[in-house]
């Protein structure tokens, strides 16, 4: 119960929570629209999902305070790929939220002379490098874990055996898939926040590809990559040690 009070008092989580609803109205709605006698509930997950979106951009407004810090810390990041990762993905969220405050301004009245496409469109890329970058990082991230995973083995089997195992050409052409999915899988496993991480950003990934053009996807299968990455999004929250930390 304290986490969550602890969760609820939070910006972040209070967004989590309704990011996470917004996307679960997405998937309900794509999922009853073709069953006959549900139009009147898929209008009211329609309604509700527009409600929910509207409401977390309030939720929004001071984040790029938020993302100015976080790039004013990953400058300081001691490994070089992480840092350069980190900054040029935290530069393109300042201007992410710089555009969908824009597009805020717009949406309540203050400014009607804004191109709402142009700024949307804006807002779209600057999120998919943001992502792209962090997925680079996690990537990287993930390659070292397992450089150290595969030294591991290599000890443990040297450990247990002087003498090299006898392998046919043929064998490491059939287990090499074999060896690489369970070094993915033990780096993962020591790992959590670097899996969480890479889950929420490639989830996160799908809503810019759809937006701008580069591969269409179902409200489907986006509202249900944004409703994994909202769970992952406040597990990161509601737990801080799951949050990936800078090097």
């Amino acid at each position: 119960m304290d986490t969550f009070i602890r969760f609820t008092n939070q910006t972040q989580g209070r967004d989590r929570l309704f990011r996470a609803t917004q996307y679960t109205c997405m998937l309900l709605r794509y999922l009853l629209e073709p069953k006959a006698g549900k139009e009147k509930v898929v209008l009211k997950l329609k309604k509700l999902e527009t409600s929910v979106s509207t409401g977390r951009k309030w939720f929004r407004l001071g984040n790029v305070v938020h993302a100015v810090q976080a790039t004013q810390e990953s400058v300081h990041a001691t490994d070089l790929v992480p840092r350069v990762c980190l900054t040029l993905a935290n530069v393109n969220r300042v201007l992410y939220f710089i555009c969908d405050t824009v597009l805020w301004v717009r949406s309540v009245g203050l400014a009607s002379g804004i191109n709402k496409e142009k700024w949307r469109m804006w807002a779209a890329r600057h999120y998919y490098y943001c992502l792209l970058l962090s997925l680079a990082r996690d990537l990287y991230e993930l390659s070292l874990q397992m450089e150290q995973a595969a030294r591991d083995r290599a000890r443990a089997e040297q450990s247990l055996s002087q003498e090299p195992l006898g392998y046919s050409v043929a064998d490491e052409e059939t287990e090499w898939l074999q060896s690489f999915l369970l070094l993915l899988f033990r780096s993962l496993k020591k790992q959590p926040p670097l899996l969480l991480d890479t889950v929420k950003n490639f989830c996160d990934l799908l809503n810019p590809l759809d937006q701008l053009g580069i591969h269409k996807f179902n409200p489907g299968i986006i509202g249900l990559g944004g409703l994994v990455s909202s769970i992952a999004g406040i597990v990161v929250v509601a737990y801080p040690q799951m949050k990936l930390r800078v090097r």
